[in-house]
């Protein structure tokens, strides 16, 4: 039934492209990207990157209910979109126009592209996919849609995980660019699909898909 299909659908969706806008990645190649940047301690990378997720989130969950799901979901998802563009040009500048007089632009450029991800993530699309889950999913099939799209979301990032290291090896640039696309299409698909849970009643949002 539609009432049942395209809610589970929305839900699925987001979190599926959560992971698939690289997250794992950056995390992942977030450490090399602040060493070349300059910051040696692989631990003050990881503390960093933790630390703004922890002060975003929390600003998140305090700024969605005056601006919106949606409205966040599109900011956070094209900023990402476009700070994926700009590592992924950073190594591709690097690989094609080397020269040490250029190294530490690229650098910065990288580094940068990764701070303000971590914070265009962490604004919407990081936190926000559960919850609308919960808010468009009908109680009677909460607890089996709720698992089916958890399952999908921790298989995807298991996929993510265990594919960046081979996309890496094939194209550094290219691996942030297909992130970046993924992330351009999130803002399609929130704008398309996932409806304004703002102020609204679960009865009132979930009579909506009826």
């Amino acid at each position: 039934e539609r009432r049942y299909a395209l809610p589970l659908t929305i839900g699925i969706g987001l979190l599926l492209l959560q992971q698939l806008s690289g997250i794992n990645a950056i995390m992942f190649y977030g450490t090399y990207i602040f060493k070349s940047a300059g910051v040696s301690s692989s631990k003050v990378a990881t503390l960093g990157l933790g630390a703004i997720q922890v002060v975003m989130t929390a600003f998140t969950a305090w700024l969605m209910d005056k601006a919106g799901r949606r409205l966040l979901l599109m900011i956070s998802s094209g900023g990402m979109a476009i700070c994926l563009f700009l590592v992924g040009l950073a190594f591709f500048l690097e690989n094609h126009v080397p020269g040490a007089s250029h190294e530490t632009a690229y650098s910065i450029l990288a580094l940068t592209g990764v701070l303000v991800y971590i914070v265009a993530f962490s604004l919407g699309i990081g936190a926000i996919p559960w919850i609308i889950m919960s808010e468009i999913l009908p109680v009677n099939v909460k607890d089996v849609g709720g698992s089916i799209a958890t399952l999908i979301n921790w298989l995807s990032s298991f996929a993510v995980t265990m594919t960046v290291n081979l996309l890496l090896e094939w194209s550094t640039s290219g691996t942030f660019w297909i992130y970046a696309l993924v992330a351009a299409f999130t803002v399609l698909f929130v704008a398309l699909w996932v409806p304004e849970t703002k102020g609204r009643t679960l009865e009132e949002i979930q009579s909506s898909f009826q």
